[in-house]
């Protein structure tokens, strides 16, 4: 089981930090990818993180703005925030996938690849 959390109403230019905590299973094991959803908008990949293959990847849309980070000893993924635009305005979720040992470079961006699915959490930004 996932649960995203984190999210909440912030000005442009600010930042908020999500968390994504996993139970029943170890998120060291998996792939963690971050997802969003505007209204009237596709589902699209953010980030994701692949402890095991010590690897991240990011959208072109928000590199050099988000981070993604994970303490195995918490059971538990963050995305780090910043430079928040109006276009950020979102749904986002978190999900997990088991990895292979070899970085999902190539299709970590894809809905169909991940088993599991936290509930939503609203990012809104606007002044």
């Amino acid at each position: 089981q996932l649960q995203a959390s984190g999210g909440g109403v912030v000005p442009p230019g600010g930042s908020l930090r999500l968390s994504c905590a996993a139970s029943g299973f170890p998120l060291d094991h998996y792939a963690v990818g971050w997802f969003r959803q505007a209204p009237g908008k596709e589902r699209e990949g953010v980030s994701c993180i692949s402890s095991s293959t010590d690897s991240t990847f990011y959208a072109d849309s928000v590199k050099g703005r988000f981070t993604i980070s994970s303490d195995n000893a918490k059971n538990t993924v963050y995305l780090q925030m910043k430079s928040l635009k109006p276009e950020d305005t979102a749904v986002y979720f978190c999900a997990a996938m088991a990895v292979t040992g070899v970085p999902p470079k190539t299709y970590w961006m894809f809905r169909a690849v991940y088993e599991y699915w936290g509930q939503g959490t609203l990012v809104t930004v606007s002044s």
